[in-house]
């Protein structure tokens, strides 16, 4: 990975001066209060290392999708007050992103103050990345911070534009998530091992076509093992499948079979005739069993046994997506299991693993990982297109 600046690189007396930084203040919302707040709190080593240097700290995100209009539901006051409890110390809001309302605003600042600016996205020039739009924000500072990697898949004016115009650094969220990243695909010790779930196939095709030439072991769980057991002859009976993408998961077995990559299958399942909580159908059985009526629901006990005697011999694990129909139990059991180990074995030294995507942080959290892994990550698109091999523009724009 090409070589950005990070907060080291800053001056380390910053006092007066403006530094904006580009933050993911777009969290969950449930009546006007926030709903989940770890998005706000991975900005707090940041924010309070900026202030700590004497900077004016202007932070800077969209919210939703307010497609250039003004809406009063989507405005970031509403996080004014839970980014004041979270840091600790006096946050203010200012009524725009940019423009002399603004400048007026950050004038009345004192060294070390904390500013919210308005929603990016209530200026249709922020999707555009329009070249005025992010001259006019970065008007407002002497140095750009980029700290949020959940925006960066996105050429936007507050997240690519911007940095023409200022020097560029990376915070300290974007600089852990680059730096695991780095470890995970970029340069990992070998041997590597990903696990790639979900429900369905077509979303993850350039994914598994990526990571078959990046890794050693290839894992397929969730819905979407089911259309490669398809490939495979198996009769999957009334299960989840996209049958009319057999063909692309041979393809995947060829490339993956040229690149020396070993895709792992269930040869044990979880079936049921209904899809609901401890179904009285249930039963565990060898994948070429399933009945016409049954559907695969998880993977079973022999396969995550296999799988974990995979993950003891790797050095590195990317994880995106449950191996089964995590939210409705018993079907969370593969998950779970296999993710323990994963920790496990992270705890004693012996892998690295790092997780992203919002259904695996989900299913992470259930199995209570989440602290034991060696990173994982919130961002859903941008951890995505970082597996399928797809250059960020925002952090390119920090590589520049």
């Amino acid at each position: 990975m090409a070589a950005f600046k990070t907060l080291d690189d800053l001056p380390s007396d910053l006092t007066g001066k403006r530094v904006l930084v580009r933050v993911d203040l777009n969290v969950p919302m449930n009546e006007g209060a926030v709903a989940d707040d770890t998005r706000l709190r991975s900005l707090v080593p940041t924010v309070a290392e900026l202030s700590d240097k004497g900077a004016i700290v202007l932070l800077l995100s969209h919210m939703g999708r307010p497609k250039g209009h003004v809406r009063p539901d989507m405005s970031t006051a509403l996080v004014v007050r839970p980014l004041h409890l979270i840091t600790g110390r006096p946050v203010r809001f200012i009524e725009d992103c940019q423009g002399p309302e603004a400048e007026r605003a950050i004038g009345t600042m004192m060294a070390g103050s904390i500013g919210v600016l308005e929603n990016t996205r209530f200026h249709l020039g922020e999707e555009a990345n329009d070249p005025a739009l992010a001259r006019a924000m970065a008007a407002l500072a002497d140095y750009y911070v980029d700290d949020a990697f959940s925006a960066a898949h996105r050429a936007h004016a507050s997240t690519e534009g911007v940095t023409h115009f200022l020097p560029s650094f990376a915070g300290r969220a974007m600089e852990a998530e680059l730096t695991a990243l780095e470890k995970a695909l970029g340069n990992p010790e070998r041997p590597v091992a990903a696990v790639v779930g979900g429900a369905k196939v077509s979303s993850k095709l350039a994914v598994l076509g990526h990571l078959v030439s990046k890794v050693d072991h290839l894992i397929i769980g969730g819905g979407m093992a089911n259309t490669f057991l398809a490939a495979r002859g198996v009769d999957v009976g009334k299960s989840l499948c996209e049958h009319d993408l057999v063909g692309e998961a041979e393809a995947i077995f060829a490339k993956a079979e040229a690149a020396n990559c070993t895709v792992h299958l269930p040869y044990d399942v979880v079936v049921a005739k209904e899809f609901v909580a401890n179904p009285s159908s249930l039963r565990t059985i060898n994948v070429h069993e399933v009945a016409p009526n049954e559907m695969i629901l998880d993977i079973g006990p022999a396969a995550v046994e296999a799988l974990s005697d995979v993950l003891k011999n790797c050095r590195t694990l990317v994880w995106n997506g449950p191996l089964g129909a995590f939210e409705t139990p018993p079907f969370d059991a593969a998950t779970v299991a296999l993710a323990r180990t994963a920790a496990a074995l992270t705890q004693d030294g012996s892998l690295i693993s790092v997780a992203g995507g919002g259904d695996t942080v989900a299913a992470l959290n259930l199995a209570g990982v989440v602290p034991d892994f060696t990173f994982v990550s919130t961002a859903g698109g941008a951890f995505l297109e970082w597996m399928e091999g797809r250059e960020l523009p925002g952090v390119a724009a920090l590589q520049r």
